[in-house]
Formats: C-alpha cells, sequence, structure tokens
C-alpha cells in the first residue's frame, strides 16, 4: 500500500542535499573545530561556512546565530539567559505556546498566562496592561509564538515585539512553525531572541538554532566550553550544521523566491484538504478561518462524534500518516492545552500538513479514505 504522509509539522522528510552534505563530516577529516592544527582548521571553515548558510537564510550576521540541538534547547536557552538576567521576574506566555515554551519557562519563573480568543491569537490589550508599570514586577520575557504549531495561527509578532520594546522587556519568538514556511524578515522584526529548528523544514533532527539580537548578552544555558563564542558549550554537530545549511541553501537563493513557491504549493494542498475535510458533515476549521491568518502548511478539524485517535488509527490503515495535538503532548496522552485555551474540544481535532515532498496524489488520498474513516466510526456509534 503506498503511504501518504501529512505530519510535516511534526517533522519533515531531508530535503535533497541534506544526507548528502552530512556526509561531508564523515569522509573526513574528522576533527574538533576549535582546534589550531590542520584537521581542526578544516573542520572550523566548515562549521563556518554552514553557519554563514543558515544566517543567510535567515537574514541576520552569523555572529548572531547560536547552533543548539534544536528547536527545545533554543528555547530553554533563552528562557534560562532572559530569567538569569532577572531573577525572581515572571515569564509571560499564552496557553498555546508549545510546551517547551511553557515547560522550560515555568521551571525557571512565576509565569503570567495571557489569554487568546477563539482562533488561539493572543489579545494586545491584555499583554500591553501587563508591561505597564503599574502592573506589577516587571517581567524577565515575553514569549510570542510567530505561528502556533497545532492550528497554525499566526501570532501577531511584530506588534508583540513593539510593544516589549517599548517597555523595555525581553522578547522570544518561538517561530519553529514558521521557519521555512513563510517570510520571516528578522532584522525588522527585532526580536531580542528568536528560536528555530532545522527538522520542521527539511533539515537533520537535533539541530537549529538561538538568533540573538546584535549586542545583548545572556547567560549561557550550557557552560563547561567556549564553543559558540561562550554561548553554548559543548563541541558543534558539524554534520547536524552541514544538514542544516544544505536544507535552506536552496531556499535561500534567487531572492527567496523558492520559498515563496514552496508555501503557494502548500496554501493551494491546504485549501484542498479542507473542502475535503469540510464536506464531510460534522467537521469545521480550528483556528483563524481565514487562510491569510494561518502559516500555509498546518491545517486543524475537528471532527464531531468521533475520537481523534480512531480517526488517526483509521487514516493510518487506509495510508495516511496525519496527527492530532502537538507533537510533544501526545506522548503523554493528556489534553491539548492549545485548543483548551481555545475553547475547542481537544478530543476530537485532527491536524494535516503539509511539506517540500507532498503531492497531488496524498492529498487526493486523503480525500478518498477521511470520508469512509469517519462514515465506518460514526456508525459504529
Amino acid at each position: 500500500m503506498a503511504r501518504h504522509y501529512l505530519d510535516h509539522a511534526s517533522t519533515s522528510p531531508p530535503r535533497p542535499g541534506v544526507v548528502d552534505a552530512m556526509a561531508r563530516w564523515g569522509a573526513g577529516p574528522i576533527a574538533d573545530p576549535g582546534r589550531l592544527h590542520h584537521e581542526g582548521r578544516t573542520a572550523r571553515a566548515l562549521l563556518e561556512e554552514a553557519r554563514q548558510q543558515i544566517a543567510d537564510f535567515l537574514e541576520v550576521p552569523p555572529r548572531q546565530v547560536v547552533l543548539t540541538s534544536g528547536g527545545t534547547e533554543s528555547v530553554n536557552a533563552a528562557v534560562w539567559g532572559a530569567t538569569r538576567a532577572s531573577p525572581g521576574a515572571p515569564v509571560v506566555l499564552a496557553e498555546v505556546e508549545h510546551s517547551s515554551v511553557r515547560d522550560a519557562s515555568g521551571r525557571m519563573a512565576p509565569t503570567v498566562v495571557t489569554p487568546v480568543d477563539r482562533h488561539g491569537r493572543l489579545q494586545l490589550d491584555d499583554l500591553a496592561a501587563r508591561l505597564r508599570p503599574t502592573a506589577g514586577p516587571r517581567p524577565a520575557l515575553v514569549h510570542c509564538q510567530w505561528a502556533n504549531h497545532e492550528v497554525g495561527t499566526r501570532q501577531p509578532v511584530g506588534e508583540v515585539v513593539s510593544l516589549c520594546r517599548a517597555a523595555g522587556v525581553m522578547v522570544h519568538v518561538d517561530a519553529a512553525a514558521a521557519c521555512g514556511q513563510c517570510e520571516l524578515d528578522l532584522p525588522g522584526l527585532g526580536a531580542d531572541l528568536v528560536s528555530v529548528s532545522a527538522h520542521k523544514l527539511g533539515g537533520p533532527p537535533g539541530t537549529g538554532a538561538l538568533v540573538v539580537r546584535r549586542g545583548l548578552r545572556v547567560e549561557p544555558l550550557l557552560v563547561g566550553g567556549a564553543q559558540e563564542r561562550a554561548r553554548r558549550a559543548g563541541m558543534e554537530n558539524l554534520p547536524g550544521a552541514l544538514g542544516f545549511a544544505a536544507a535552506v541553501g536552496p531556499l535561500t537563493a534567487d531572492a527567496r523566491r523558492p520559498l515563496a513557491g514552496e508555501a503557494r504549493k502548500a496554501a493551494h494542498r491546504v485549501a484542498a484538504l479542507a473542502t475535503a475535510a469540510e464536506a464531510v458533515e460534522g467537521v469545521t476549521v480550528v483556528g483563524d478561518p481565514d487562510p491569510a491568518g494561518r502559516v500555509p502548511h498546518i491545517l486543524c478539524v475537528a471532527v464531531s462524534g468521533v475520537e481523534a485517535e480512531a480517526v488517526l488509527l483509521g487514516l493510518d490503515r487506509a495510508g495516511i500518516a496525519a496527527h492530532s495535538g502537538s507533537a510533544c503532548s501526545s506522548e503523554a496522552f493528556e489534553p491539548s492545552p492549545v485548543l483548551a485555551a481555545m475553547g475547542v474540544d481537544p478530543n476530537g481535532s485532527l491536524r494535516l500538513s503539509v511539506g517540500w515532498s507532498t503531492t497531488d496524489h496524498d492529498v487526493d488520498a486523503f480525500a478518498a479514505g477521511f470520508p469512509m474513516v469517519v462514515a465506518e466510526l460514526r456508525a459504529l456509534r
């Protein structure tokens, strides 16, 4: 049976050239990039070349890019650095933030939760009120995800950053769900800290970056060495950096038109998935109903009358891989806090996400299989 992968928001298969680029490390010479001998200098040259490619994609100077083991480490490093700079001060975040953001913040500082609307978008008026001097202690950090990882809703990141800068409060943007899917313009955004992940866009797992605003100095999360300009200890993951660079290199070329083209294809396929899903009675889109208010590759739908797990298993038997809730919360078998914050029943939600390798055949397979799966499950009630 042919398989159809519609779970790119969890992880995306490696893009062409990624595995070959990582194999360059195995071909040698293999050495510590921090050493002065020929082998070390060769490894350093490869590492900095990869960093430059990643920085070019992110449109920032390479010295602002701290290579990490992924988005989760980047988030933890951002929270650690901000809270160590303001001990005891609260961290402000919305309940729809990724579990890595919520858990890291709760472990390191008191948290203040801001509400979201029914589309999962945070309320700027509420955030502005919490940033006023009369509202209490000045926060150590404000989180704002670029787009929600479960429903795809875009957040007003520009306005949030502006509010925080005016209040003199550090701001972190989790861009893992948006990086490689839509235009970011990090220089124009001006956030203090931005976390990204390679595997979400077709790079290798276990690789990511924390983009640190120029001039900002925060205490490192990992200590014990002076790597990454003393911002992240531990020998650098050279094969991961090479794979990350290979994934984003083609998206950077030709005035970023390749990325725009991928986004158009993703939006077209997500629209077709939405049409097929909503053709089934009792199925509605969760999140912003306007596609312009969502990242192009994620669609979340609510299916009334059946459990999401049963739908996922039925689709899997039909050769279709999908997901319900966020990748990091599902293993705990807990209801999605994102959907709960939006006032949506988390037990009947289905997330579909496309990527660089998605084809129209994948969409057609869902359109054919989904109605039958739902009908069979409802007939069992």
